[in-house]
């Protein structure tokens, strides 16, 4: 393990998920004085027991920017895996801060509260100044999401989006809207139907190099017992490749994109969707060039409005939103449960070994790739968490373990607000509940599954449809008079008592089945 060192006026810290080269932290530093710092460490890839590809994508982009970085001349200190013996990154921040002694040690704001308080310990301890930069990489700081929420009953997504996108400039014409309308929601909300989506443009894939096929033999070899797959491996690890998926998406699915991204089809693990929210989240990709190619695609006439701004809202809107509450709310957030929901992960999200068409085949693809677009998050495999009723944080856990792209100021708010409706409606104003009846029209999942989702008591009820009259009925006091869901529960009082007490029973026999 070379150091590199030399005399170390900053120590510049580059973590797994901040391999922008455009970063404040390269702001007025020289290659001769300053030593860029980067650490593989093993407890980032246990403290959840994170999917083989998950590990593989960070530490592949990691070496590739060390790489880019030795052949622009930077001094990079680069501890591999196998290369010391510490679990915890602060521990080998620490050991390193007290050994090189740097006039300071800085680094642009950590994705995870774990994290950043970890280094403010490790610096505090070897007694070392530390620096913590602003994030450039987003187009909305922490500090101007806190200013824009200050004062405000609710903090929601459309009027953050919509300031966003006046200030700036983007999908704006003459002050207004482009197209007349901030969202064309109710235009992309289509399914296939039984036809199915026909002949869909695979994604550009990048089979591994000699540098990824190392960390893969590495991250097997280290990690055998962790979930998930390496077989189809080929997601982008550098900023090249990165735009190269952005040009392929905006060429080929872009245009349809919208109308179909809640779409679901079995053996069609992307349809129309991007794959490009792991080298957002990794800063391959800066999300300014991805949603100006959308908009050029727009005004270009190469996609409609209702797709360029679908994407839009979920880069430039959404994945900012969850940010700021993230940090908004602080580390408590991840401890909230609005629902008082406190069973048990069911066994079957780590192996996908489940008699439920929908629940098979979204986590057996999580499982072989690492991913799953977000309608597969919110309406399969989130949902049936939330209608079973499992511990909020259980659930955190398994998506920052099992999806390529999960960091936590990205995650826990997807995840604990908008799936589990753990905060209470801070972020989505309403749970998002429904029965097997949503999946069956917006997929064919349903088809040659065991279970009806017409059923919601017998042999063949399909225990989405069971668990969400029971969710009703569990919550009735909570939810009945939501403005959002009156249908519901006036569904719910029309169904006869002893149906509601048989579905009740059926309920709580699946959930004790799932626990044990």
């Amino acid at each position: 393990m070379s150091t590199d060192a030399g005399q170390v006026r900053r120590l510049l810290l580059v973590l797994g998920d901040q391999l922008n080269r455009d970063s404040a932290l390269f702001d007025g530093a020289d290659p001769a004085q300053d030593l860029v710092w980067m650490c593989e460490a093993p407890g980032e890839a246990t403290h959840v027991p994170s999917h083989k590809a998950r590990t593989v994508l960070f530490l592949a982009a990691m070496r590739h920017c060390r790489d880019a970085l030795r052949a622009d001349g930077w001094r990079v200190r680069y501890l591999a895996l196998d290369d010391h013996e510490h679990a915890e990154l602060d521990a080998a921040l620490e050991a390193d801060l007290r050994l090189l002694a740097p006039a300071r040690v800085e680094v642009v704001q950590p994705g995870e509260h774990r994290v950043l308080a970890g280094i403010e310990r490790a610096a505090a301890a070897a007694g070392v100044p530390l620096a913590v930069l602003e994030d450039r990489h987003f187009l909305c700081s922490i500090g101007d999401f806190d200013r824009w929420a200050k004062g405000r009953r609710e903090l929601r997504l459309e009027y953050f989006y919509r300031f966003l996108r006046k200030r700036h400039d983007l999908l704006m014409d003459d002050g207004g809207p482009v197209g007349g309308a901030w969202n064309f929601d109710k235009d992309n909300r289509r399914s296939f139907g039984k036809r199915g989506p026909g002949l869909v443009p695979r994604p550009a894939g990048f089979p591994p190099d000699a540098t990824t096929r190392a960390v893969m033999a590495l991250v097997e070899r280290r990690f055998p017992d962790a979930p998930g797959r390496l077989d189809d491996f080929d997601w982008p690890v550098t900023p090249a490749q990165a735009a190269a998926a952005l040009k392929d998406f905006v060429a080929h699915r872009l245009a349809a994109f919208g109308p179909y991204q809640d779409a679901l089809w079995s053996g069609e693990p992307y349809l129309y969707h991007a794959r490009l929210s792991a080298a957002l989240n990794l800063k391959l990709l800066d999300p300014r060039r991805a949603i100006d190619a959308a908009i050029s695609a727009y005004r270009s006439g190469s996609a409609p409005i209702a797709s360029a701004e679908g994407f839009v809202r979920q880069v430039l809107g959404w994945r900012e939103y969850v940010r700021g509450i993230y940090w908004r709310e602080g580390p408590g957030y991840l401890a909230r449960n609005a629902l008082a929901a406190h069973a048990p992960l069911p066994a079957f999200y780590w192996t996908g070994e489940t008699d439920c068409a929908c629940l098979r085949a979204s986590i057996g693809q999580v499982l072989a790739l690492g991913y799953g677009h977000h309608i597969q998050r919110l309406m399969v495999t989130g949902l049936f968490a939330l209608l079973l009723g499992v511990e909020p944080r259980q659930v955190h856990a398994w998506y920052l373990a099992m999806f390529v792209d999960a960091v936590e100021w990205v995650e826990a708010p997807n995840t604990l607000g908008m799936s589990q409706y753990a905060d209470g409606g801070l972020l989505a104003s309403k749970p998002y509940a429904a029965s097997g009846a949503y999946i069956r029209r917006m997929s064919n999942y349903c088809d040659g599954c065991r279970y009806d989702p017409k059923q919601a008591v017998g042999a063949a009820a399909c225990p989405f449809t069971t668990l969400f009259w029971d969710f009703l009925a569990r919550h009735r006091e909570r939810f009945a008079r939501h403005p959002r869901m009156p249908l519901m529960w006036r569904s719910l009082e029309r169904l006869p008592p002893e149906r509601v007490v048989a579905i009740q029973a059926q309920a709580s026999t699946l959930r004790a089945a799932l626990a044990g």
